[in-house]
């Protein structure tokens, strides 16, 4: 029993400052496969339509030219941030011709490497940088690793909460230098309890055969073109995805920010012999931007980030230090077949009231033994999540999963309650109960249902995931009374960002390798 939590929660309550974790900031960036409609990877253009993928902030791609992400503002309500979501699929999918979003987050048919077109953004420096960043993880990773999408949810708490929080930990300082130190101690606790948002959220059990073929892997045959683990969660948080192996060498402390920007610059500074034999800039052509361990800071996955806003031109880890931690973006997320933008109200809830709580809760530093054993235990969860019995390692000593879910979720009961505020239909609550119910049983899990759905209607993941996708976009084409202006300023901001990368592209430049040079500095 962490009876520091307890008695900080208690302090809260008693300090009558009931909404005090009203109003944070949350948004969310949704990736997506544009696919063909026979279930291949779109070779097309992005869509003049959307504008510049380069400067055009809400609709943009990631790694390949096909895998498109949605980007939100930031709201103070999920119902605003879920609309506009909406809104902006509803955009997309005018725009789309005959193309389809690909409903999950595994990708669909894949004919290997070549298959992924790697994003595109034109010939200004930073267009270069990014498009040579994207052929160095493919060089690195391979591409198809990189066609996997998911939902990040970007959330800071609000101001106000600060100088209540300090009062509670009694603490004179309630600068920025202790937001970020408060930050990281969520960061280290999602470590330690992270795993939960796999069971209750992941939703890719089941995988394209081709999908392995292309990586040289193998799983358990599930059926027709469909291969999987029988009790898995998310194989896309799993060593098979992108827990890859590759970064297995890179570990990067949580425990203050200091150390935290010390890491990563130091593993971008590193130079890794494997990146050193594919060579940078071959026959005058860059193959990558570098041939260390990290190429820039966004190579590092993992499953939390702390974050900040960037000046144009400035790294992540100097926007850090600069100004601290601004929010945390949680990159867990699957996307969910079962709702159309891939993600819904009980889910944010949840990862809202989770995400105080970790906040909240003690958190002591992470040594080297106790983050091989969180790595392990969101593996194991990731792959074998629904395993009746399953056992997790916690401080050294074996915890039956359920168990352990069972106690996180009820810390987070006094939380949620903190939320639902006076609202009479006790939101969090609620979502809260939904969450515990897949604890008492199982098949109420989206693995589980995805798994039955298959099963039911005889489907391989790619049919089911191909016939999901027209669904969803009979959905986005058919829904009623459209925003109409909303939609005009989404056409609007695409034909600004075009102008904006025209005139980028036209704009005097200093030499590529100059620039570079001055932004790895």
């Amino acid at each position: 029993m962490d009876r520091a939590f307890e008695r900080r929660l208690a302090a809260l309550v008693n300090a009558n400052a009931p909404t005090l974790l009203h109003g944070g900031r949350r948004g969310v960036e949704k990736e997506s496969l544009r696919v063909t409609p026979d279930g291949h990877i779109a070779t097309s253009l992005h869509p003049r339509a959307l504008g510049s993928a380069l400067t055009n902030e809400h609709i943009t791609t990631d790694y390949s030219e096909a895998l498109l992400e949605l980007v939100t503002p930031t709201f103070t309500t999920n119902w605003e941030l879920l609309q506009y979501l909406c809104d902006l699929h509803q955009f997309v999918y005018r725009h789309m011709g005959d193309e389809l979003l690909w409903a999950t987050s595994m990708p669909c048919v894949v004919d290997g490497d070549a298959s992924i077109p790697i994003a595109q953004y034109g010939p200004s420096n930073v267009g270069r940088l990014k498009t040579i960043y994207r052929e160095g993880l493919g060089l690195r990773y391979g591409r198809v690793m990189q066609a996997i999408s998911g939902v990040h949810f970007n959330y800071s708490f609000p101001q106000k909460l600060w100088e209540a929080w300090a009062a509670v930990r009694e603490s004179h300082d309630t600068g920025q230098d202790f937001v970020s130190a408060c930050y990281f101690d969520l960061l280290r606790n999602y470590r330690r309890h992270g795993w939960i948002v796999l069971y209750l959220f992941g939703v890719s059990p089941t995988v394209c055969k081709s999908f392995l073929r292309a990586r040289g892997e193998s799983l358990p045959e599930f059926g027709r073109g469909t291969a999987w683990e029988p009790n898995a969660t998310s194989l896309r948080m799993s060593d098979l995805g992108y827990r890859n192996r590759s970064q297995s060498g890179v570990e990067i402390s949580v425990n203050s920010l200091s150390e935290y920007v010390r890491d990563l610059s130091r593993a971008i500074g590193t130079p890794h012999p494997e990146y050193e034999r594919l060579g940078v800039k071959v026959d005058g052509h860059y193959r990558q931007l570098n041939a260390n361990l990290l190429q820039i800071e966004n190579e590092y996955y993992a499953f939390i980030r702390p974050k900040r806003v960037a000046r144009s031109g400035e790294r992540p880890t100097k926007a850090l230090l600069r100004g601290g931690v601004e929010y945390v973006e949680v990159r867990a997320l699957d996307v969910s077949a079962f709702d159309p933008v891939g993600v819904n109200q009980h889910k944010l809830r949840f990862l809202e009231a989770f995400l105080a709580l970790c906040l909240m809760r003690e958190s002591a530093p992470l040594d080297a033994a106790e983050h091989s054993a969180l790595d392990a235990n969101h593996v194991t969860v990731a792959r074998r999540g629904r395993e009746p019995g399953l056992v997790l390692q916690r401080e050294g000593r074996a915890l039956d999963m359920r168990a352990w879910g069972l106690e996180i979720l009820d810390q987070m009961q006094g939380i949620c309650e903190l939320l639902d505020g006076n609202d009479a239909q006790k939101p969090y609550s609620a979502s809260l109960a939904v969450q515990r119910a897949k604890f008492d049983d199982v098949a109420l899990t989206p693995s589980a249902r995805l798994i039955k759905e298959m099963r039911e209607t005889e489907e391989s993941f790619s049919e089911l995931a191909l016939r999901t996708s027209a669904v969803h976009k009979k959905y986005f084409l058919d829904l009623y009374a459209p925003n109409e202006a909303r939609l005009a300023q989404f056409a609007g901001e695409a034909a600004e960002s075009l102008r904006d990368a025209d005139a980028l592209e036209r704009a005097p430049r200093e030499d590529f390798d100059a620039y570079l040079a001055a932004y790895l500095a």
